[in-house]
């Protein structure tokens, strides 16, 4: 069982529990006696810990992203609630619940899936519809997207959040476009579901989120340009301008050089999905972050938009 959670940790407590080890590294004191720098991870959080006493012999039996279980005493440094470590060992994986140690969607898989089906299957033309149903029968691609996370850290960084932001882009776009004129609904709708399909392959999370071979060497930008063009070449007849279309909202989505789009949006499809997937991924986190930090007037800095967020004297109403 896990038992004790990073949550539920308060100053002055006695820790009994598991945890994942996402940082391990050593330090030395002034005097010259060396130390463990430890973060440890569970669904609901991480904590920083330390390993003061017996440091090389402890730090011997695990490694980073082992499962490990955690003696010790919760105390205050810095202003944060850290582990003071007297005794740690590693766990065999197999007597773990993964579910307990990753993060996930607070929605249900299932449900989210079949709206996103829903919504794409409303699709007119005939060439997006059949390119969608690739995907769909594509069984090894839609077990990951469910599953998959769409971020390390920025936003909808746990399991399913791949799924949840892909979902919530494509309700956007289907009341953004009520409000112009000359919007290919369908093309904007395949390139919301394909615009971070690439992640499915660019991270793995079976015990903690990070990059694959693939996804550090290629991106999930070069990954899913790929494989589109491998599902349309399965599609007798598909019109290449059609494919060109869809290609160039994945490659620009990011919407500029510096993020890492090899083109800048030159549709009014791919500025339109650019913008509306921009959004979603900081709304999102900042909500997380206000979430997080519940009960101030103000959350911490964040440096990825250079500013605090107000939250005022009440808690918002964030659903």
């Amino acid at each position: 069982m896990k038992g004790l959670f990073v949550a539920h940790i308060r100053e002055n407590q006695l820790v009994d529990s598991t945890f994942l080890v996402s940082v391990k590294n050593y330090g030395v004191t002034k005097g010259g006696n060396g130390y463990l720098i430890l973060k440890l991870v569970d669904r609901s959080g991480e904590i920083e810990a330390r390993i003061w006493e017996r440091a090389e012999a402890l730090g011997k039996g695990f490694e980073k992203n082992d499962f490990v279980r955690v003696r010790g005493q919760a105390t205050p440094y810095q202003g944060k609630v850290q582990i003071r470590v007297t005794d740690i060992t590693r766990v065999d994986d197999r007597s773990i619940a993964v579910e307990d140690f990753l993060p996930r969607s607070e929605f249900n898989a299932e449900a989210m899936e079949e709206e996103l089906k829903m919504i794409l299957r409303g699709m007119k033309n005939p060439y997006l519809l059949a390119l969608a149903e690739a995907y769909f029968v594509d069984e090894t691609f839609m077990d990951l997207f469910r599953r998959a996370p769409a971020g390390k850290s920025i936003h909808h960084s746990y399991l399913g959040g791949l799924l949840e932001h892909t979902l919530s882009l494509l309700k956007l776009i289907l009341k953004v476009v009520e409000n112009y004129r000359g919007i290919d609904v369908d093309l904007l709708l395949i390139g919301g579901f394909l615009h971070d399909s690439g992640k499915a392959y660019e991270f793995s999370f079976e015990r903690a989120v990070e990059y694959t071979d693939r996804g550090q060497l290629l991106g999930h930008l070069v990954m899913e340009v790929e494989m589109v063009g491998e599902k349309i070449r399965s599609l007798p007849g598909f019109p290449e301008e059609l494919a060109m279309l869809i290609k160039h909202m994945l490659i620009s989505h990011h919407g500029s050089l510096e993020f890492g789009s090899p083109r800048l949006p030159q549709t009014l499809e791919a500025v339109i999905l650019h913008y509306l997937d921009d959004l979603d991924g900081k709304i999102q986190s900042i909500q997380n972050l206000m979430e997080r930090e519940a009960g101030l007037r103000w959350t911490s800095f964040h440096r990825g938009y250079g500013r605090n967020f107000y939250k005022g004297d009440g808690e918002k109403d964030i659903e």
